[in-house]
């Protein structure tokens, strides 16, 4: 039942690899002024970059059906958070001025 899989050094050099570069053009696109982008393009380098360690250095990927569904139920309990947080926070002019 346990069985046990090794993932060679050559994909943890990648990945490495992969890690940095996208460390470097997250680095490199904060020079750059995209708007109301900056934000969008952080975050999905920064998805990135976790998804990579989560399936590669937390070894996700052999890991049971059971632990899979925890990070994803994990995923879709945050996303919810910060539609909320982000609904709330989008909705506030809304209100006006007469309650402040």
């Amino acid at each position: 039942m346990s069985e046990t899989h090794t993932i060679s050094m050559r994909a943890y050099v990648a990945v490495f690899c992969a890690l940095l570069v996208l460390t470097a053009v997250t680095v490199a696109v904060a020079f750059v002024d995209l708007g109301a982008l900056n934000d969008v393009v952080a975050m999905g380098i920064a998805s990135t970059k976790a998804t990579l360690v989560l399936i590669y250095f937390m070894h996700v990927r052999y890991s049971s059906t059971l632990t899979r569904l925890s990070i994803v139920s994990g995923i879709v309990f945050f996303a919810i958070l910060v539609f909320l947080t982000m609904s709330d926070f989008y909705t506030r002019e809304f209100l006006g001025a007469a309650l402040w």
